[in-house]
């Protein structure tokens, strides 16, 4: 399954157990195979890591673990909430990304 969410895009979380806050975050990754994406600001998840010679301390860390692709929508910043997304072939021959709500382009 392709993905419409990539790099860099703005998501909020509608399911899971950041659903509730209705946070949103820029993508830093996602893994098509999988099926995830990993989100700033959302979904921590705590490491116990001993110390080693890149994290000299060890200890307890806090990171951004992946999310399920379909617990995340695309965030429209016209709309103010998460919307599906539709493709639009514009007259030159590139595809664009838009939102199916208000038809917002939602590709910068």
């Amino acid at each position: 399954m392709r993905a419409r969410i990539k790099k860099n895009d703005i998501v909020i979380a509608v399911a899971g157990r950041e659903r509730f806050s209705r946070k949103t975050g820029k993508v830093l990754m996602v893994q098509e195979e999988a099926g995830k994406v990993v989100v700033q600001g959302l979904n921590f998840v705590k490491r116990h890591t001993k110390p080693s010679s890149k994290n000299q301390k060890g200890g307890i860390v806090e990171q951004e673990a992946a999310l399920p692709l379909s617990n995340v929508m695309l965030f429209c910043p016209r709309c103010k909430r998460g919307v599906r997304v539709g493709i639009k072939l514009l007259p030159d021959g590139t595809k664009v990304r838009i939102c199916k709500r208000c038809g917002e382009t939602l590709d910068r």
